[in-house]
């Protein structure tokens, strides 16, 4: 019955362990998902074309056609999309306050179509 008792422990401390994990994993797509989502506000600001938008866009999913082994494919996507924003021109030419000034809205995340 001891035996048992340790073996039950071992199997939920492997649990909390993988849950941890887990909620590490979900917290840094929550940060690059807020980063590209800001990004994308500062874009909007600045009137980008749909079209431009739509490059960017497309070349990240191109580039993460092919999974690179050992990464998370979707905190990748974020990345290249979060790399491919911040290298926009649009966000360059502006003075960097500007840039980074939020509108009067509510919410600055919320991205209206």
């Amino acid at each position: 019955e001891l035996q048992q008792k340790v073996e039950e422990a071992e199997v939920l401390k492997m649990e909390l362990q993988m849950l941890e994990t887990e909620r590490v994993r979900l917290s840094l797509v929550e940060e690059k998902l807020l980063d590209v989502l800001q990004l994308l506000q500062q874009l909007r600001d600045l009137n980008i074309s749909k079209r431009a938008l739509g490059k960017i866009l497309l070349s990240t999913l191109e580039s993460c056609r092919d999974p690179q082994p050992g990464k998370a494919q979707l905190l990748e996507v974020l990345d290249t999309l979060q790399q491919e924003l911040t290298a926009c021109e649009l966000l360059h030419r502006q003075p960097m306050e500007q840039a980074q000034s939020p509108r009067s809205l509510s919410n600055p995340l919320v991205i209206s179509c």
